[in-house]
């Protein structure tokens, strides 16, 4: 063996492991990709408190909105706060598990309902327009092929989820593509002006993988988080459950977060987590809708527990474990309204609540301003 072919041998080699290194390396940092998310400003906190208790009103008198405008002041670090260009973000994805029997609606209803929202139909779009709320609409792993469609962002990740009660329902390289689509895709948002972002999500079968997640992370009995979903009846709900007690049981002990979604997760809510992440990093106020919503904020805060301080929970979901779910995070919704509908349509009735947040914030007058006597000049 010459020389010069032991030389070239060697050559090839290393550039071929270099290359498998640098690939390795790739992943490992895309999979632990890294958000820069600040705890919300304080800095300014005095005089945010002062300017709302000079309202010409009783202290505390507006209640929960003076602690929205509050929260949305020091998000924005400025006693003037603004809502530029809302928007709501729809992700759909479907889920193996649907092989079950865990929902009453076949999994054909999630691109039906994809579809429906293309063509303006469905209560998010209704919503939406009414509140002049932006409204996108992301294929995030639908088991469909969709036709182009100006209206319609396609990320997918894959034709569905893995069916968890045999298997992990997403992959490793799944997990790291969706950071990096979801994070790119809420950049270009934020870049055409938006600070206040909602999101929505449609995919049969996700208030199994909501509970199980939900179970998960907050240690509650999987009974306290398993609910009827889209209108299971008592038979329904009692096989809904004993299919989600086999998945914890194939999967036994989960507390680590990329290992849960791997195990259980959804597409969209993988992406729904990644998105509100990236939302706090960008200093965005973001509105969280109902169960399955919370469910990727129980995850995002698992990373990174500041992330709450840029959320307003909108409404107490109808479904079972959602007030659970709110406690645990130790947070108090704007609206209860029996809700379960999902689609972001919790979060988009309640946005005119944050509007009215800032507009008296920004045009209410002051004791001072409009000349009248405090309490204590009385």
């Amino acid at each position: 063996m010459s020389a010069d072919f032991i030389f070239l041998s060697l050559i090839y080699l290393t550039i071929v492991f270099s290359l498998i290194l640098s690939d390795t390396l790739y992943q490992k940092i895309q999979a632990s990709f890294m958000f820069l998310i600040q705890s919300r400003s304080s800095s300014l906190s005095k005089e945010i408190q002062h300017k709302i208790d000079t309202k010409t009103k009783p202290l505390g008198a507006l209640g929960k909105l003076e602690h929205i405008g509050k929260q949305v002041c020091e998000i924005q670090h400025t006693l003037f706060p603004v809502i530029d260009v809302p928007a709501v973000v729809v992700f759909a994805g479907d889920h193996g598990l649907t092989e079950e029997g865990i929902s009453p609606y076949p999994q054909e209803v999630t691109y039906q309902m994809v579809m429906n929202f293309l063509q303006g139909g469905a209560a998010i779009n209704v919503f939406a327009k009414q509140h002049g709320i932006s409204l996108n609409i992301v294929d995030a792993g639908v088991n469909y092929t969709f036709p182009d469609h100006l209206d319609l962002t396609s990320l997918k990740l894959g034709y569905g989820t893995r069916n968890a009660l045999k298997e992990n329902a997403i992959s490793d390289l799944e997990y790291t593509q969706a950071f990096e689509k979801a994070s790119q895709l809420i950049t270009g948002i934020h870049h055409h002006g938006t600070n206040c972002i909602m999101f929505g999500e449609m995919g049969i079968g996700n208030t199994s993988s909501a509970a199980l997640i939900m179970h998960y992370i907050t240690g509650e009995p999987l009974s306290e988080c398993v609910g009827r979903g889209t209108g299971l009846d008592d038979e329904g709900l009692a096989k809904k459950q004993d299919i989600l007690e086999s998945v914890v049981a194939f999967h036994g002990e989960l507390s680590d977060v990329k290992e849960i979604v791997l195990a259980v997760g959804g597409y969209e809510i993988l992406m729904m987590m990644v998105s509100i992440l990236k939302a706090a990093e960008l200093k965005m106020c973001v509105l969280i809708d109902g169960f399955i919503a919370t469910s990727a904020a129980l995850l995002a805060h698992k990373l990174y527990p500041e992330v709450i301080d840029y959320c307003i929970f909108t409404h107490q979901s109808d479904e079972n474990g959602h007030k659970k779910m709110l406690n645990y995070l130790n947070v108090e919704p704007l609206l209860q309204l029996d809700m379960r509908l999902g689609e972001g349509s919790g979060a988009a009735v309640a946005f005119p609540l944050v509007k009215s947040a800032v507009a008296f914030i920004n045009e209410m007058a002051s004791f001072e301003s409009a000349k009248v006597s405090t309490s204590d000049e009385a």
